[in-house]
């Protein structure tokens, strides 16, 4: 008989199961309209996923947990990009001043007064930025994560997230990616391996009993 990917996992160890804490915070990596707008080199067909991270937002917002946005930045020329900008050249649409039409937050997820806005260069939201000493200042102990793209920046950053010491939750919905195979197999070894990846649904209850706290 062939063992299937599940057994196999399964057999390795993998795939237990994270309890989320008391002190969550969201994490909104990269919702920018480069994702969005028909007319960028990154456009990645993720309305659905603008959509539903609109309502975790509004979960979190309702629930008065920390909420974090990163979005992306590099100086003309994109030294401060390194080897990551030379190997993507779509992210010259990030240039300080080309693109601000790019640049910009999704429609329905800007930031508000009191969040906290991460400008970084790299995909992690944690590589060279201020997003660990911030979470723990505030003494988060689980962070959820939502934004693009799931095999990306969404993967980097989870992986430094639980590297940190932070439990993190990924939500399904509110992650996206320009395909789904790379969409479905990061989230497949995620959940296998750094965190737990978790319904709207799951999360929208979460959120309700800390906010009843």
């Amino acid at each position: 008989m062939t063992e299937t990917l599940a057994d196999n996992y399964q057999r390795g160890g993998f795939g237990h199961s994270l309890k989320a804490g008391q002190r969550p915070a969201l994490l909104v990596i990269d919702f920018v309209r480069a994702y969005l707008d028909k007319n960028s080199p990154l456009y990645a067909g993720v309305e659905q996923a603008q959509a539903d991270c609109k309502k975790l937002l509004g979960y979190a917002r309702a629930a008065r947990i920390p909420v974090l946005h990163t979005n992306v930045s590099f100086q003309p020329g994109g030294r401060d990009g390194g080897v990551f900008f030379r190997k993507v050249p779509a992210l010259k649409c990030f240039e300080a001043g080309a693109h601000p039409e790019f640049a910009a937050f999704a429609e329905g997820l800007e930031p508000v007064a009191g969040e906290t806005v991460i400008t970084k260069q790299y995909a992690s939201a944690f590589f060279g930025t201020t997003l660990a000493s911030t979470l723990t200042a505030m003494q988060i102990d689980t962070v959820l994560i939502a934004g693009l793209s799931t095999s990306g920046c969404i993967r980097a950053s989870t992986v430094d997230c639980v590297q940190y010491g932070f439990i993190p939750m990924v939500v399904r919905e509110a992650v996206g990616d320009r395909a789904p195979g790379p969409h479905e197999a990061n989230l497949f070894d995620l959940q296998a391996k750094y965190a737990e990846v978790v319904s709207l649904a799951q999360a929208k209850d979460y959120l309700a009993k800390v906010g009843a706290r």
